[in-house]
């Protein structure tokens, strides 16, 4: 039993970061040929795909009476985004911030973060607050293509010509879904398996085990952005990630069944969600020359490591 848990940990992993490669070749492609920066396919395409994970794994927790594990997973691979992913790739590549505009999508992020505090007061994230994060996210994607698409038109700004035509491009996008879909899978069952083999909490599990194995697409992707010198994608990966876990992976849920979250979740974990975000701020200013050097992404990096801690010994 533990070596096949074993086995599917390492599977999992080896298929996640295939396939984020996969999804930043595939989403830089569109960015092209629909004439949007690389920051709005992060903020859109690659960080929709690198959410399906947690789509995929929050669905199926809501029906199989596992709430905390659903909203956990969420608020757990928000944080892991931020503190862990992020302070990962800057310890390898300092990420230099390119476009002031970044503030905006942060704006956004935070906005959910506490959009989400607020509706989860009562305990519980009802139907109608779903649909309102699903309106919020179709206006959050327009106006980031609009937005992209009009400062590009006014500056004159050229685009890179694609070097796959539109459908294959799309159908590596699909295909890298697809298998970030099963190594998320593999490595949650795996995972989950082993937590739960050492007498771990679901809660616990779902903010720590299945949330770091969620959230391996971004520091997949965000590394492959990196390697490619392409760092607008590998912030916008991450702030549109969070904006999509929010958003869309709890809409949906919401949506299909209204989710009871325990008050550990809201009075704890969320706190550590939103400080995290505004860490990340302070350290990319001044944003026109802003850099994520070494020593924050280590500090990001520590600050994950002491939140696991506290939530291990809680």
């Amino acid at each position: 039993m533990d070596f096949n848990s074993y086995l599917l940990v390492l599977a999992g992993f080896v298929l996640l970061f295939l396939c984020g490669n996969w999804l930043v070749r595939g989403g830089l492609e569109l960015s092209r040929h629909f004439h949007v920066s690389p920051l709005v396919a992060g903020l859109t395409i690659v960080a929709f795909g690198t959410s399906a994970p947690e789509l995929f794994v929050s669905v199926k927790a809501v029906f199989t009476n596992a709430p905390d594990i659903s909203i956990g997973n969420v608020v757990g691979s928000n944080i892991a985004n931020i503190a862990l992913i992020l302070g990962a790739v800057a310890i390898v590549f300092p990420l230099h911030v390119k476009k002031p505009s970044l503030i905006n999508d942060w704006l956004v992020m935070m906005f959910s973060f506490l959009l989400l505090f607020f509706f989860l007061s009562n305990g519980v994230l009802e139907t109608v607050e779903g649909v309102s994060f699903m309106v919020l996210i179709i206006v959050y994607i327009i106006w980031s293509v609009w937005s992209s698409r009009r400062h590009a038109a006014k500056a004159e700004e050229s685009f890179p010509a694609p070097t796959l035509k539109i459908l294959p491009s799309l159908g590596l996008v699909l295909l890298a879904v697809l298998g970030l879909y099963f190594g998320a899978e593999w490595l949650v069952k795996g995972a989950s398996d082993l937590a739960i083999g050492w007498g771990v909490s679901e809660r616990v599990v779902g903010i720590s085990v299945v949330a770091f194995g969620t959230s391996v697409p971004e520091l997949a992707t965000s590394l492959a952005a990196s390697f490619k010198k392409e760092m607008d994608i590998s912030i916008g990966n991450i702030i549109g990630s969070n904006i999509f876990n929010v958003f869309s992976i709890l809409g949906v849920t919401a949506l299909l069944k209204p989710l009871e979250v325990s008050a550990t979740v809201i009075s704890f974990d969320m706190i550590w969600m939103v400080a995290v975000a505004v860490l990340l701020i302070l350290f990319l200013l001044p944003l026109r020359k802003g850099v994520l050097s070494r020593w924050k992404g280590a500090f990001l990096l520590l600050i994950y490591i002491v939140y696991i801690w506290f939530l291990f010994i809680s």
